[in-house]
């Protein structure tokens, strides 16, 4: 079993920063893949960025170039940094993570907001 624990988050103005992170315990060596969604009231959740064991990330269009996701396997903690935030942003992020076995967990959720 594999529990999320989400940091970060907050209230930005566009333009700024935040950070969000996920620190996992219990039997954390069998996570494969770790990343974010986001939803937004009303809207659909996205998929916003993965990371695999290996270290490749993956992004949704609208966030490249702005978000870096980042992991380590050592401290069982993945992270997502996002940068020149925007109101499109605000949404509440949840951390996911998969075993080998097919399982996904997740994290409580975090929100994000960002002011024009």
């Amino acid at each position: 079993q594999v529990q999320l624990v989400e940091s970060g988050g907050g209230l930005v103005q566009a333009g700024g920063s935040l950070r969000v992170s996920c620190t996992a315990s219990g039997i954390t060596s069998s996570i494969t893949n770790m990343g974010w969604y986001r939803q937004a009231p009303g809207k659909q959740r996205d998929l916003v960025a993965t990371i695999s064991r290996t270290g490749i990330p993956n992004y949704l269009d609208s966030v490249k170039g702005r978000f870096t996701i980042s992991r380590d396997n050592a401290k069982n903690t993945a992270a997502l940094q996002m940068n020149s935030l925007k109101p499109d942003d605000t949404a509440i992020y949840s951390c996911y993570m998969d075993d080998q076995w097919g399982h996904t967990y997740w994290g409580q959720g975090t929100q994000v907001t960002v002011s024009s």
